[in-house]
Formats: C-alpha cells, sequence, structure tokens
C-alpha cells in the first residue's frame, strides 16, 4: 500500500508540473458532472429497465458491470477514443492516438462476453447444484 501512495504522490507531482490548472478543472469538473449528471442518469436508466422487466431478472448485474466499467474507461479516455486531442497524445508520447477507439470497443466487447459467460456458468451451475441436492435428500 505504500508503494502504491509513492506511485500517485509521484504522479502527481509530474502532473502538477505542467498544466496544473487544467487538471484541477478535470478532476472538479469530472465530480460535479458525475454526480449532478451522470449519477441520476445512470440511476433512471437502471430504473427503466427494472420496470420494463417487473420481476427480478438474475442476470441485470452480468449487465451492469460491463456496462460501468465500459462506461469508466470512456469517461477516463475520451478524449483520445472519440480524437478530441490526438495530436498533444501523439507530441507527448511519440504514438500513434489512432488505437484507442478500437481497442475500447474489444474492451467493451470482451468484459460484456466474459460477463455473458460467467452468467452461464452460474446458471448451469445452479440448476446442477439444486438436482444434487434433492437426490441427497431423497437417498436414505
Amino acid at each position: 500500500m505504500l508503494g502504491s501512495f509513492a506511485l500517485t504522490a509521484y504522479a502527481g507531482i509530474r502532473l502538477l508540473r505542467g498544466d496544473w490548472t487544467g487538471i484541477l478543472l478535470w478532476l472538479v469538473g469530472a465530480a460535479v458532472v458525475h454526480d449532478l449528471v451522470l449519477l441520476p442518469l445512470y440511476g433512471l436508466a437502471d430504473r427503466a429497465v427494472r420496470a420494463v422487466l417487473r420481476a427480478p431478472a438474475p442476470w441485470i448485474n452480468h449487465v451492469r458491470v460491463p456496462a460501468f466499467l465500459s462506461g469508466l474507461l470512456l469517461l477516463v479516455w475520451y478524449p483520445l477514443i472519440l480524437r478530441r486531442q490526438p495530436g498533444r497524445y501523439e507530441r507527448s508520447t511519440g504514438l500513434s492516438a489512432d488505437v484507442f477507439w478500437h481497442r475500447w470497443l474489444l474492451i467493451t466487447g470482451g468484459l460484456f462476453t466474459l460477463s455473458a459467460l460467467w452468467w452461464v456458468v452460474r446458471a448451469g451451475w445452479g440448476r446442477g447444484g439444486r438436482r444434487r441436492r434433492s437426490v441427497r435428500a431423497e437417498a436414505p
């Protein structure tokens, strides 16, 4: 944990040497936009999905988690994913910024695929576990 704090302090010092007003503005803006705009929006979206389904859906968290992680990645990397400031990234790193959109789509697809596979495994395991319990209960 100390190593994590040390790395965070180092990154903070390096960031504040450059465009500290931009970073401060981004942090405050991100907190305000998240708490006042995004949180109510995805709360309403979740309520709408539950209202349409009208019954408990055991798979709903298998949609929520990858959607949340994909949205978080988009929120953090949106300038590069949406190609808002590719020149700045390319000048700073010497690398191309053309790969972010495709990689974000691949990661999002992978997250939803893993979540769907995990749901299938859980659903199959739950049915198999119930059968075994009922067989054991009937045995003398």
